[in-house]
């Protein structure tokens, strides 16, 4: 059977792929929530890559572990903080179309 998982190469290929997924969902999509997840994605994909150095090159095992945690949290605020102006636009705007907000550009 292929030992996948105790290979370096296979994670960064995993995290490069959600990064990738994520940095072209940012720019394609025309939504806010698709945008938002577009950036879970990216997260997620940098937060993979600090577990895989983590795991395979790091002499002390907490640093990557530390890292990923405070790209959690950054990451729930983020949805959170997001997703409150979300609201917010669409109480004003009756919409969620990042083509509907060129009022908001100053």
């Amino acid at each position: 059977m292929l030992q996948l998982s105790a290979n370096l190469n296979t994670y960064l290929i995993m995290a490069a792929f959600l990064f990738g997924i994520g940095f072209y969902g940012l720019i394609n999509r025309r939504t806010l929530i698709g945008m938002l997840i577009s950036a879970e994605l990216i997260l997620s994909g940098a937060s993979l890559n600090f577990m895989a150095f983590n795991r395979f090159l790091a002499p002390d095992p907490v640093v990557g572990q530390v890292f990923t945690l405070f790209i959690m949290g950054i990451a729930a605020a983020e949805a959170a903080i997001a997703l409150s102006i979300i609201i917010a636009v669409y109480r004003n705007y009756k919409s969620i179309a990042a083509e509907d907000l060129n009022d908001l550009k100053g």
